[in-house]
């Protein structure tokens, strides 16, 4: 019976320091985009798992015409989330086509500071083959890319991926590698299509083979499109995605497997952009944060000396995290140790950042209570 009483005990006293995600969560709901899922995960399990949902009139009506739009049945698009309900996360895309390129990075088949004219010589035939694997990986390849509505275009009407980097590679340039940051879908498409010609496999397969199975990722693909784009056509659940929070969060293992080096982790968290960088575009709900590869760092730590081969990076950033277009925010912790996702689909983009930081916030408390 103590025992029993402990364990409720402990279990209510969880669930209290949590009250307010909750109030946050309902208070909010409405900017969220009336549906939204919120897991975190701490000391090997989910802690916290909570949904709200109250869609307004307006965002059903919204809803309904771009389900109609798509071809879907609106009563289906117009479901109630949970933390299995399976959307597009846009952004949250980049996270998992950088950690893909890592693990040819830990296989010695790929090298940060190689050329992409190494693997591509379309990009060298057009001006592009310094441009370097690691700048790819920051947004600082220096070319001058398409608003991220077009390239997504740019992509889904390309056939091949020697398609879509043929015509990546007309594109003008617009500052110096690695002085340049512009954040867009280019770079990692690039990345992308060196790692097909390194893995001998389609795009899709070898994220399924590396990342997804290893992390337990059953609900996680890149769409249906004859060209995945790597920066942004995933669709996974919040569920689902955690598997690969928990991976990073464990240092890069997942459920005693190893799926990349710690290392490699520590790489990616990095913030990459110098200070003398050209900014010469970031996301309005990217706040002042750093950049590493395929991630933000939100407590964008200060720029160190050239950490190996004359690649810049800063000291491991405690906090990062690589939201989407559609308002999904994922998060590591590495300072408090939890991994936590806000899973939505909103396309307001109006004071996210500042929403993501105070949503953090209580989650931090929460955790450090527990």
């Amino acid at each position: 019976m103590i025992i029993a009483f402990l364990l409720l005990l402990q279990s209510v006293k969880a669930q209290s320091s949590f009250d307010k995600a909750g109030e946050w969560l309902k208070d909010n709901i409405g900017e969220l985009g009336g549906r939204a899922v919120l897991v975190i995960w701490k000391d090997g399990e989910i802690v916290y798992n909570k949904a709200e949902n109250e869609m307004n009139n307006k965002q059903k009506m919204i809803s309904k015409f771009i389900a109609r739009r798509q071809g879907k049945d609106p009563a289906v698009v117009l479901k109630d989330f949970n933390s299995a309900t399976k959307e597009p996360i846009a952004s949250c895309s980049k996270w998992l086509s950088a950690a893909l390129a890592m693990t040819f990075v830990d296989e010695g088949k790929l090298n940060l500071n190689d050329s992409i004219g190494k693997f591509l010589p379309v990009m060298t035939a057009n001006g592009k083959g310094n441009i370097r694997v690691w700048q790819c990986l920051s947004h600082l390849t220096g070319i001058n890319s398409p608003s991220l509505k077009d390239t997504r275009e740019l992509i889904n009407n390309a056939n091949t991926m020697d398609e879509a980097i043929n015509t990546i590679a007309l594109l003008p340039m617009e500052g110096e590698p690695g002085k340049t940051f512009h954040y867009s879908s280019v770079g990692l498409q690039i990345v992308a299509a060196i790692i097909e010609k390194l893995g001998g496999k389609n795009f899709e397969t070898l994220f399924h083979d590396r990342i997804a199975v290893p992390c337990g990722m059953k609900d996680t693909d890149f769409g249906k499109g004859k060209v995945p784009l790597a920066a942004g056509s995933a669709r996974s659940s919040a569920e689902d995605f955690l598997g690969f929070l928990v991976m990073l969060l464990n240092e890069g293992k997942y459920k005693g497997k190893q799926v990349l080096s710690r290392q490699s982790v520590i790489d990616m968290q990095r913030n990459r952009v110098t200070k003398d960088a050209t900014i010469a575009y970031t996301p309005a709900e990217a706040g002042n944060w750093g950049y590493g590869f395929g991630e933000w760092v939100m407590d964008n730590p200060i720029m160190t000396t050239p950490v190996s081969g004359g690649i810049p990076g800063s000291e491991r950033s405690t906090g990062v995290t690589s939201p989407g277009l559609f308002g999904s925010f994922p998060w590591v912790d590495n300072k408090l140790h939890y991994a936590g996702f806000l899973f939505t689909f909103n396309i307001r983009t109006k004071g996210r950042n500042e929403q993501y930081k105070e949503l953090k916030k209580i989650i931090d408390d929460a955790v450090s209570s527990k």
